[in-house]
């Protein structure tokens, strides 16, 4: 483990323990980068929040191997939205963007889950406190900042307390929020409606999935004239949450009585007797905003300090995991001295446009309404194919070999790769697999080509046939370790996103 010169010194500060904060931290801890993770609440939320977990964020958790810990907490349910006068009454079942569990399998070694924020976070948490050299702090606050090329002076604050201490961080990553002070304090505005509509949640407990039987969705669009809203399960126990929108104006939430919303869940699911036990009625705005930029100086934004979107389409704890490894590996590349400091550069340059997207389609009415055929490649990026492929450690994705460093993918007579990334004077860790023919095709390389992965699985460098191996490996890894322009450049799956 890197370690800080001094107690008041750190590589690494994050500012948040949401799903960015947490993913952030987690990444950087498994490059051995020594990182302080801050959090102004006293312990994680309590609230389910987001609960469709992707195709993307299930396979980076797979990676972690969490998969199967993350899965413990949701439930099984069928990735289509059912629509319906109510939630037992005649209905139907339509597509949405998240693939079914059948294109799920021709797409990846993982699929999606429904599982809720809530469980999520204290899984993620207990992963983040198995690494030596990371500390978190709860009820410690980001209130000031000095933000150079240089580095970072941090003021925290004790919640509890009132006092006050500087840290010295070589990176801040900011992951405070919807409100993030980081960002307010850096002078970032943001770009977008604050204020599309509001909505009022309810979270509760009744026996619904006895009643529901096989027809289990992930989501359920209820169209009762007197009681129109979502019903989304919210984790085992038969947990679930009911959300009214109301198009203009704040939510009259004063109306909202547990009285009231017992009867409009009555009416919604269509059971005139049915008992539902109330632990929270809230209310909370819908927002398609943007940050104007994403850094300054050292310090970085992520999750929702750097985009904030609409429940529509589920894709806001997604976006916001997904661009938190994406800093993470490459803060860590830097500070372990694999990668020249431009490699930063990249983090907005090719993360913005998939931010860009999910904050447009979240402020589309029928954003929700998206097919996998429009959304699919936003989730998956520019990552190689899913392939399986027979390894000594058995039957693994593609997806599973990919490494932390460079992953160099063979054709069977392509050895002479692997030779020549063996003779390249780069500190850089590589992995190197040899595939069957059939497998190779698939990643479009033929018998003696090659391709070059990056740690988030997209391309840095492809040879579908026989080239000059040095050179072409000599190019790619130094296009991409010293910032000059990756191969893989802007992404050919985001490049496109309108």
């Amino acid at each position: 483990m890197t370690k800080a010169e001094r107690a008041d010194e750190v590589a690494v500060l994050v500012a948040g323990a949401g799903p960015a904060g947490l993913t952030a931290a987690i990444t950087l801890a498994r490059y051995g980068v020594a990182t302080l993770l801050v959090e102004r609440r006293t312990e994680l939320s309590g609230l389910p929040r987001a609960a469709s977990v992707s195709i993307r964020t299930m396979e980076r958790l797979r990676s972690w191997g969490l998969e199967d810990e993350v899965r413990a907490g949701g439930v099984d349910v069928d990735w289509r939205e059912w629509v319906g006068d109510t939630l037992l009454g005649p209905g139907q079942a339509l597509a949405t963007s998240f693939p079914t569990r059948e294109q799920a399998l021709v797409l990846s070694p993982t699929g999606p889950a429904s599982v809720p924020q809530d469980h999520l976070e204290p899984v993620l948490l207990r992963y983040l406190r198995s690494f030596p050299g990371v500390r978190v702090e709860f009820g410690t606050e980001l209130v000031a900042l000095d933000s150079k090329a240089h580095g970072v002076d941090a003021v925290l604050s004790d919640v509890a307390t009132g006092r006050t201490r500087t840290v010295r961080a070589r990176f801040v990553v900011a992951a405070d929020g919807i409100r993030s002070r980081a960002r307010q304090l850096l002078g970032i505005g943001l770009r977008g409606p604050a204020q599309l509509s509001s909505a009022i949640a309810t979270l509760f407990r009744a026996p619904l999935w006895e009643l529901l039987g096989e027809r289990r969705h992930f989501i359920y669009a209820i169209t009762h004239p007197e009681a129109a809203g979502v019903f989304v399960p919210a984790g085992r126990g038969d947990r679930w949450t009911y959300g009214v929108e109301f198009p203009a104006g704040p939510a009259p939430i004063a109306e909202y009585t547990p009285d009231r919303v017992t009867e409009l869940i009555r009416l919604g699911t269509g059971v005139a007797d049915l008992a539902p036990r109330i632990e929270r009625i809230g209310a909370f705005s819908f927002a398609a905003q943007l940050a104007e930029r994403f850094r300054s100086a050292s310090t970085f934004l992520v999750g929702d300090a750097a985009h904030r979107v609409t429940p529509r389409g589920g894709t806001g704890m997604n976006t916001a995991i997904q661009g938190a490894h994406d800093l993470g590996w490459k803060l860590a590349w830097v500070l372990r001295g694999w990668a020249a400091p431009s490699l930063l550069d990249s983090y907005e340059a090719e993360f913005r446009p998939a931010a860009e997207h999910n904050v447009r389609r979240s402020a589309d009415p029928d954003g929700s309404a998206r097919g996998v055929d429009q959304e699919l490649h936003v989730d998956l990026g520019a990552r190689i194919p899913h392939l399986w492929c027979a390894t000594p450690a058995g039957r693994l994705s593609t997806i599973d070999l990919v490494g932390a460093g460079l992953t160099l993918f063979l054709g069977p007579a392509g050895e002479r790769w692997r030779a020549a990334a063996a003779s390249l004077p780069t500190v850089v860790p590589w992995a190197v697999h040899r595939l069957d023919a059939v497998t190779a095709r698939g990643l479009g390389i033929g018998p003696r080509g090659a391709l070059l992965a990056r740690p988030d699985g997209a391309p840095a460098g492809a040879w579908p046939c026989d080239t000059d191996a040095e050179l072409s490996l000599r190019t790619a890894v130094a296009a991409l370790t010293t910032g000059a322009g990756s191969p893989a450049g802007s992404s050919p799956a985001l490049s496109d996103v309108a």
